[in-house]
This record gives C-alpha cells, sequence and structure tokens, in this order.
C-alpha cells in the first residue's frame, strides 16, 4: 500500500499557524487511515486464525468423545461376561442356556484414525492449536487408545480363540476376565482423565460438545441423503450373517461335546 504524505500548500507558502495546524491535521489524519487499514487487516487474519483453531480443537475433542463412547462399552461388555460368568459359577445348571451369550459379549473398541492423522501430521495444524500441553495430551490419548485395542480386545479375543472356554463349563470358569477387566478400567480411566484435561486446557464445555456432534450429525445426514436406504439393507445382511455365524459356532461346539 503506497500511502503519500503531502505537505500541505499552505504551509510551503509559510503563512503561519493556520497552514501548521492544517499540517499536523492532516499528518493526524494519514495516521488514523493507515492505522485503521492495518489494524482491520491485523484483526481480521487474528480472527480467522482463532476460527480455524476453533474448528481443529472441537474436531479433536469429538474424536475424542466418540472413542471414550466406544471404550465404555467395551469395558461394559467385560463386565457384563463377568457378571454372567458368576451367574453360572452360582448356579451350574445355567451354563447351557447362557454360554451362546458370550459371543455377544466381544468388546470391541471402533473408531478411525482420520482426525488422529490429520492433527498429528501437520506441524502447521499444531502450531494454530498453539498449546504445546494439550498436543501432549491428545497425543497420549491416542496412544492409550492404541494400547485398550491391543492389550485388551485382541487380548480377549486371542484367549478365548486359543482355550475356546464356551466349549465345556469347566472351561468357562477357569477362563479370567478379571485380568482384563482391571486393564480396561484403568486404561478408560487414564483416558477419561486426558480428556478432561483437554476440556479444560481448551475451555471446551459439554455444551459445546453435543452443539458439534448435532452439527456433524446434520452434515453427515445430508451427505449421505439417499444412501441410508441402501445402509438399511447392508446391515440386514449383516445381522443375518451374523445369526448364520452364531448357529454354525453352536454347532462347533455340540460337536465338539459330543466327541
Amino acid at each position: 500500500m503506497n500511502i503519500k504524505l503531502h505537505t500541505p500548500k499552505s504551509l510551503k507558502a509559510g503563512s503561519g499557524m493556520a497552514s501548521i495546524k492544517q499540517f499536523l491535521l492532516s499528518l493526524f489524519a494519514t495516521t488514523v487511515s493507515i492505522a485503521l487499514t492495518f489494524g482491520t487487516a491485523g484483526f481480521i487474519d487474528y480472527k480467522k486464525k482463532q476460527a480455524e483453531k476453533h474448528e481443529i480443537v472441537m474436531m479433536v475433542m469429538y474424536d475424542m468423545y466418540n472413542s471414550l463412547k466406544s471404550i465404555q462399552k467395551a469395558d461394559s461388555t467385560i463386565q457384563q461376561a463377568m457378571d454372567m460368568q458368576l451367574q453360572i459359577a452360582e448356579d451350574t445348571t445355567k451354563f447351557d442356556a447362557l454360554r451362546y451369550n458370550f459371543a455377544r459379549l466381544m468388546p470391541k473398541a471402533e473408531y478411525t484414525e482420520t482426525t488422529e492423522r490429520i492433527f498429528s501430521s501437520s506441524i502447521e495444524t499444531i502450531n494454530t492449536v498453539g498449546n504445546v500441553l494439550f498436543t501432549e495430551n491428545v497425543a497420549e490419548f491416542y496412544q492409550m487408545r492404541k494400547l485398550y485395542k491391543t492389550s485388551v480386545c485382541d487380548s480377549i479375543a486371542n484367549d478365548i480363540a486359543r482355550s475356546q472356554p464356551f466349549s465345556s463349563l469347566k472351561s468357562l470358569l477357569d477362563f479370567d476376565y478379571s485380568f482384563h477387566a482391571i486393564v480396561s478400567s484403568g486404561v478408560l480411566s487414564d483416558m477419561q482423565r486426558k480428556y478432561a484435561q483437554c476440556k479444560q486446557m481448551m475451555d471446551v464445555s459439554n455444551e459445546d460438545i453435543d452443539a458439534y456432534r448435532e452439527q456433524r450429525e446434520q452434515i453427515d445426514k445430508r451427505t449421505l441423503g439417499d444412501d441410508a436406504s441402501g445402509d438399511s439393507l447392508a446391515n440386514r445382511f449383516l445381522q443375518i450373517q451374523e445369526t448364520i455365524e452364531e448357529a454354525k459356532a453352536k454347532l462347533k461346539l455340540d460337536n465338539r461335546l459330543k466327541e
């Protein structure tokens, strides 16, 4: 921007105090114009960066919120399995009626890593947030999320595949859910604490999370459009296949017991 300061002709002509006053007024007006021009541009840039920061923070907090919901469900599943195991231990006649329900109680940590990759892979994104402690807490949260999947969900699935605990009463009572439950509860508690710290750091309330969630859900609904009917049909196919797999598992166990 080229702003030229012109000396009034009256001052050049040496017209005294009036000319000096006119020059000072011109100088003041020019200074105010420069300040307003650059001040407005700076303010607009600041507001833009703040909006970008808010969007990134809310995107991450929403991802953490969804991850916790999934892991809380997985943790609840383990507790339900332990409660059912206790029922059978207290009354072994319930084994045949309840053992196939364990197939529905396999903990799953369901989440996508899209937000994690976006947040972690770009130094520009981290700089926009501008809070090192928040960045570290988010990174630790994502590490614990992976730990939960491997140390709890995958571990239980591997133990069940190896020991076949539902094939007999003894195998079921021998299966130790308590270790997995302790690990699950501990990791979940640490993740909840990190989530709460991140909310406090960035001054994000539960109401903010709910508002952002509703906004995202509305966008998803508009994006999906006519695909909803296809999704419904796909879900029906998956439910049918799940029922078939359960019947196959039951048949396999029955045949093993007869041997």
